[in-house]
């Protein structure tokens, strides 16, 4: 049985989506669902506890996104299994799609769906960001940033001993080879982005604070022994970007605006050492 995590803080306003779709074209003997409410001070309960018996919702006092997947996995019931995070939607169908790849093909234990980012109402510049975004080699191959990925038996043994850490989507790409890993493009996965600047910069700030502490695990791990895979952004892909496709050099200018306002944004949570306070974007969250 395919099984189906979702950790959720206060996402009251959204999981309906979601779960809407996830039910949708699907029998009662279809993916098992558990909904982790970590720490909501909103309805969130509430909200997934509506959709029938087919979610089971699971409430637990601490806001942690990484101890409510450990939960999840606590109460679910089968694999391939998948991390879903609450401010997406995928639907029954790419579901499947998802778990028929992994099933075909042996040596494959993580798989995530194609990414489709509506930038309809965002600000301009948000707009030019993820324009250039998108088109970067390590965000089209990667498993992060698309709030889903799905494993097998053998994947989740893999993930399920990594540490805490912020990027915990970032972690569980990089903790396959190339070989195991694939983003399954008949599946497709609705993120919605920042609407607004500000917002754009508090979820860049966050994602250059947990790749920090990322790039630390790493370096603690391996012992200084050779170069840890990195899913970072460098001049040298920009440059390649426009070599390629010389009309975005204005995206890119604000491509590199956001990633040093990032950068300066995170340095006193890194100098801090402070991993644990989530920045969150709420224009994301609207309806």
């Amino acid at each position: 049985m395919t099984s189906i995590v979702i950790p959720a803080h206060n996402e009251g306003r959204v999981i309906g989506r979601l779960l809407d779709a996830l039910l949708a074209d699907t029998s009662s003997s279809g993916p098992d669902i558990v909904v982790v409410c970590n720490g909501c001070t909103d309805d969130t309960a509430r909200v997934a506890g509506s959709r029938g018996d087919r979610v089971r919702v699971v409430e637990i006092p601490t806001p942690s996104k990484h101890t409510a997947l450990r939960v999840g996995d606590e109460h679910a019931r089968g694999f391939p299994r998948l991390y879903v995070d609450a401010d997406v939607v995928v639907g029954s169908a790419d579901v499947r799609a998802l778990t028929g790849a992994l099933a075909q093909d042996p040596g494959l234990l993580a798989a995530a769906p194609g990414r489709d980012i509506p930038l309809t109402g965002c600000a301009r510049p948000v707009r030019a960001y993820y324009r250039v975004w998108q088109l970067l080699p390590a965000v089209r191959e990667g498993l992060f940033g698309r709030g889903v990925i799905a494993v097998t038996e053998e994947g989740h043994k893999r993930i399920a001993v990594l540490p805490p850490l912020m990027a915990d989507d970032l972690a569980a790409s990089l903790a396959f080879g190339p070989g195991e890993r694939r983003v399954v493009e008949a599946a497709r996965v609705v993120v919605r982005p920042p609407r607004t600047w500000a917002d754009l910069i508090r979820r860049k700030v966050r994602a250059a604070t947990s790749s920090a502490e990322f790039e630390r695990f790493q370096a603690a791990r391996e012992g200084g022994a050779g170069a840890a895979p990195s899913a970072r952004t460098g001049t040298a892909d920009l440059r390649a970007l426009l070599r390629a496709r010389p009309t975005l050099v204005p995206e890119v200018a604000v491509f590199a605006a956001a990633a040093l306002a990032a950068r300066r944004g995170a340095r006193r949570a890194i100098r801090d050492q402070d991993f644990s306070t989530w920045l969150r974007d709420e224009s994301s969250r609207q309806g």
